[in-house]
């Protein structure tokens, strides 16, 4: 099937630290499947939350479809994601964790479909972020000292 991502959250691998990941899907109206056809979305503000045993995504911007009418979609809204029971339990037991969040890494279409990844993550300290940008300094040098010699 072919995959191709609509948006993706650049800032999370470097805010947070990836527990774990899971692919779902999520319940949309049509004039949002074709505002994200245009490639129009925003998660970097995203988040999950859980209400009355079910999982919901918000502030996430999915702007108005501009060929749409007075029966358009509102752009922030909560939307349900889609997942097994299973993994929904799971999920909703590591959200009443402490300092644990679960966010959106990317929205894509998988074939015609409307797939979110999430993740369960937890926020990373200031000297951990210290790190990530040191490991991705170092790793630049060593590419750039290797492209120099070859």
């Amino acid at each position: 099937m072919e995959i191709k991502i609509i948006a993706k959250n650049k800032k999370a691998r470097f805010e947070y630290s990836i527990l774990e990941s899971f692919e779902a899907g999520i319940q949309l109206l049509g004039t949002e499947v074709k505002s994200l056809r245009e490639g129009r979305c925003s998660i970097a503000e995203g988040y999950i939350t859980e209400e009355h045993g079910e999982l919901f995504i918000k502030n996430v911007n999915i702007p108005t479809y501009k060929h749409g009418n007075i029966n358009n979609h509102e752009p922030i809204r909560k939307r349900k994601i889609l997942l097994h029971k299973k993994e929904i339990e799971k999920i909703i037991k590591s959200i009443k964790e402490k300092s644990i969040t679960v966010i959106p890494l990317k929205f894509y279409f998988k074939g015609s479909i409307v797939k979110v990844e999430i993740a369960i993550s937890k926020g990373k300290k200031l000297y951990d972020k210290r790190e990530t940008i040191k490991d991705r300094d170092s790793k630049k040098a060593i590419e750039s000292a290797f492209k120099l010699r070859g």
